[in-house]
């Protein structure tokens, strides 16, 4: 636990630092034309700073939520993997969707996150969980599905100022990182790993359609 606790402080401090201090969040905030010019620390740090303390409160609560189970279940390195993998996975996938918009920012861990959340779906497919908009429990695969599909259409109508095309692709890294370390899931929960590629699936087909 005290991998997760550190994880969360540091995400604390440097938001926090971030709010006192504009220039701190300018200078490693997520920024298309910034990276473009070569400041690939960008992948990384935007996903430690965060818009407002609500935005950080939700999203490392939900860290705390789900980081437990996951690191109990894959031991504090191959969480540590799994997070900074979901995070650049994230940063990437908003990346390849906004390249051509060098104005375009974000900032926040939701990438690194969803691959959290998502990697405990698979590894707990038994887990049900429910929305704040919705609190009937789901099944967890249900919510996952549910989650990209509509990530997918949030990247393809740009709804709302949200990092969909990060959330998508955490979960995704989420996803694939758990079947890399544990690929006898493949085999032993092949239909729930049937199930949530389907939203991938369909984000290939859009992509070669040049649809996003």
């Amino acid at each position: 636990m005290q991998i997760l606790w550190g994880l969360i402080l540091a995400n604390v401090l440097i938001s926090y630092i971030g709010f006192k201090n504009t220039s701190f969040f300018n200078r490693y905030k997520f920024h298309v034309g910034s990276i473009l010019k070569g400041e690939q620390i960008r992948f990384w740090s935007s996903g430690f700073l965060h818009v407002d303390s609500t935005h950080l409160v939700f999203n490392m609560f939900t860290l705390y939520i789900f980081g437990r189970v996951v690191l109990l279940d894959l031991g504090g390195a191959l969480f540590m993997v799994l997070y900074a993998f979901s995070l650049f996975v994230g940063n990437y996938f908003t990346f390849r969707n906004h390249k051509s918009e060098s104005h375009y920012t974000a900032v926040g861990a939701s990438g690194a996150v969803s691959g959290i959340v998502y990697a405990s779906i698979l590894l707990f497919p038994e887990m049900k969980l429910a929305l704040l908009v919705f609190p009937v429990p789901l099944p967890g695969y249900v919510f996952g599905i549910g989650y990209l599909a509509y990530s997918l259409f949030g990247m393809k109508k740009q709804i709302g100022n949200i990092g969909h095309a990060a959330h998508f692709g955490g979960a995704v890294a989420g996803l694939l990182g758990v079947l890399i370390i544990n690929p006898e899931l493949i085999i032993e929960e092949s239909l729930l790993v049937g199930l949530l590629l389907v939203p991938v699936i369909a984000y290939a087909v859009l992509r070669k359609r040049g649809a996003l």
